[in-house]
């Protein structure tokens, strides 16, 4: 109940936010000291409204582009190194502060650079928000930092500032809100952190990463989100996921920041912020989550009873080995003699090899009743070097399959395959009861070479696991 009501305050405020901070340019200028009264009224004007109207505020919210004029307030100190000279791919940006049993900060750090080659550090700039004000302590991590780590400071691959908004009230007062428990002085804490954070990284990048200060990245996690960033370039998309933690491991667009930090500062609601990242996804029309298997960055440490209540940490959901539904196999790509379709599902070591795959082509699974699928993964091409892999394809979810059994009339896309392979949990809108009828895979563009379906792996959920 609680979370339909949030749902229902922020969407009806986000259509406010719409409305009067979006206006087109012949409007005047926006004061943002609107009477109760005011709100009210235009609370109920817009409830009025039609479903079109609430689209309309929603290509208007996409088209803004201008940084929020709430942080023409804001101030920036560096503390330890200083911007790259040249705009790189991606800004991976950690906000840290004073923690009750102490900091893993420099171990992210840490883990960090040992988990990059030198190649990969040269697409990114690692920028680290210090935004406790507590002089003391900003001086021992700043030291302790550029002890630690001054290669990569004096490169420019590290950059270690400290941020803050004036003294005047944003508003709804953020600043001076006064919070019912220690939780929600957190959460509006953070929220700023976070917004100064994602501010100073506007122009630094082209994407921006963002993990907490807690974490452990795995080896060439540099290169698995290069690499995904690469095949969802042409795709729509707001928030690519690379780990089950709540913030860390989300990848945006640093052209959707701006955006992203007005929305946060609307509110003065002290709401954890992975409840603001669903609802921006869902502003701009991406409606399911899009995580990546297995997750790249995993917690580490342990923090106190307090902090675990207030940012409890998404457990990483351990898949046993797949389960493939029954079902049936139909493709329109040419295999060698013998070779039927069903290798490409049947889960052991025979695979279903083509020749001369053309742009077109697809291979579809049919399960025998609908599945609740909450994960698939597609292998192509030979174990030993890569070769053979589908080098443009796509995967599909199909619904309503047709009486036929020739597919399904309906698809959505999972997600375009990265380097031959895909890896991906599905997720279904909130509130859907729909399942899974069909998994087509296609080929995107013709390539003059064989092509090896290794295996198309699918993990469903049983009752018992719904439950």
């Amino acid at each position: 109940m609680h979370h339909c009501l949030w749902r229902y305050i922020i969407v009806a405020v986000s259509l406010i936010f719409l409305n009067f901070f979006l206006q087109k340019n012949n409007e005047e200028h926006l004061t943002y000291n609107l009477s109760l009264e005011e709100k009210k009224k235009t609370l109920w004007q817009l409830s009025e409204k039609q479903i079109s109207s609430e689209q309309n505020h929603l290509a208007t919210f996409k088209d803004m582009q201008k940084p929020s004029p709430l942080l023409q307030r804001a101030s920036y100190k560096f503390l330890a190194g200083s911007p790259p000279q040249e705009k790189k791919l991606l800004t991976v940006g950690i906000s840290s502060e004073q923690h009750l049993h102490g900091s893993y900060l420099l171990d992210t750090l840490q883990s960090l650079f040992q988990a990059s080659s030198e190649p990969e550090l040269n697409c990114i700039v690692v920028l680290v928000h210090l935004s406790d004000p507590d002089p003391e302590w900003l001086s021992q991590t700043v030291a302790n930092i550029s002890s630690l780590f001054k290669p990569h400071i004096e490169a420019q691959k590290l950059l270690v500032i400290h941020g803050g908004l004036s003294d005047s009230p944003l508003p709804g007062d953020l600043n001076n809100v006064s919070h019912a428990s220690p939780c929600e002085a957190h959460y509006s804490r953070q929220k700023v952190n976070y917004v100064l954070l994602m501010n100073f990284a506007l122009n630094l990048s082209e994407y921006f990463l963002m993990i907490e200060d807690y974490v452990h990245c795995t080896p060439k996690f540099i290169s698995t989100i290069y690499w995904v960033l690469s095949a969802w370039k042409e795709l729509p998309w707001v928030i690519l996921e690379f780990s089950s933690l709540s913030l860390s491991g989300k990848v945006f667009h640093n052209s959707d920041l701006s955006r992203l930090t007005s929305f946060f500062l609307l509110f003065h609601e002290n709401i954890p912020i992975h409840l603001f990242l669903s609802e921006f996804r869902l502003l701009l029309a991406q409606n399911v989550p899009i995580r990546f298997s297995p997750s790249v960055f995993y917690h580490m440490g342990n923090y106190s009873v307090f902090e675990d209540t207030c940012f409890p940490v998404e457990k990483e959901e351990v898949f046993d080995e797949p389960d493939n539904p029954v079902a049936d196999v139909l493709t329109d790509m040419m295999a060698e003699l013998n070779i039927i379709p069903q290798y490409a599902y049947i889960l052991n070591k025979e695979c279903y090899s083509v020749l001369d795959p053309i742009e077109g082509n697809y291979l579809t699974v049919i399960l025998e009743k609908p599945q609740k699928v909450i994960r698939i993964e597609v292998l192509t091409g030979s174990d030993k070097q890569g070769l053979y892999w589908l080098q443009q394809g796509q995967v599909e979810l199909g619904y309503d399959p047709l009486e036929d059994s020739r597919g399904c009339a309906r698809y959505t896309l999972l997600g375009p395959l990265v380097e031959g392979h895909l890896d991906q949990r599905v997720f279904y809108e909130e509130d859907s009861v729909e399942e899974l009828s069909c998994i087509r895979l296609i080929v995107l563009a013709s390539q003059k070479s064989w092509l090896l379906i290794r295996q198309i792996r699918v993990w469903t959920q049983n009752e018992e696991e719904e439950s």
